[in-house]
């Protein structure tokens, strides 16, 4: 890590940090006053992105279906498939929590980052002690990408989006399947929830489908 001098933050982005046995502890002894900041969405939805993100590189890989379960007939969830285990959130929570105290961890929606990003990014700035710079009028919602893009209001320059990888069209899941992980998330989702003492709506989500 860079040197930091009074006034500055050092940011570093690493979303298998969260998922990582080993990584609170190496972070916990090299700054333990660090501030994470975790982004976490429904897991399912995160199970399918994260295969869509794996299809587009290896075409060959079988069905999300064929990979998501152990056993089809019995519904037994492949837990150790790694896009159904990093949206088990509690299990990771669980791992930080013995080195860090939840005061020094935000956890932002990316629900919320879509539909409201200033107020997600209000809340960024007020964990790291920063003035709300960034406000609504720095973004604009980019209807091909279906995510909202960043633009400095006194600039004329091009807007900033989200790179090619993102805001690919998910293939279509059985949605037995899809029943069948909302049923597996659910528990852990409601012991995320009770962790965090933030309830994210996942399954009210669900329900409005």
């Amino acid at each position: 890590m860079p040197k930091t001098l009074d006034g500055q933050i050092t940011m570093e982005k690493t979303p298998s940090y969260f998922v990582t046995n080993e990584a609170p502890r190496r972070i916990h002894s090299m700054a333990k006053d660090t501030k994470l900041i975790v982004v976490v969405r429904n897991p399912v939805t995160r199970a399918i992105s994260d295969y869509t993100q794996t299809l587009s590189k290896k075409p060959e890989i079988p069905t999300f279906e064929v990979l998501a379960f152990k056993n089809r007939t019995l519904g037994l969830i492949d837990a150790s498939w790694s896009a159904i285990r990093i949206g088990i959130y509690a299990l990771h929570l669980e791992n930080w929590l013995q080195y860090f105290p939840l005061s020094q961890i935000l956890f932002v929606s990316g629900e919320r980052l879509i539909t409201d990003p200033a107020g997600e990014m209000a809340k960024v700035q007020d964990f790291l002690g920063l003035k709300r710079i960034v406000t609504e009028k720095h973004f604009y919602f980019n209807k091909t990408k279906g995510f909202p893009c960043l633009k400095k209001p006194e600039d004329s320059s091009a807007p900033r989006c989200l790179g090619k990888s993102k805001g690919r069209t998910h293939p279509k899941i059985d949605p037995d399947v899809i029943h069948r992980l909302r049923k597996f998330y659910k528990p852990f989702n409601v012991m995320f929830y009770q962790m965090t003492g933030q309830d994210f709506q996942w399954e009210q989500e669900e329900s409005d489908k």
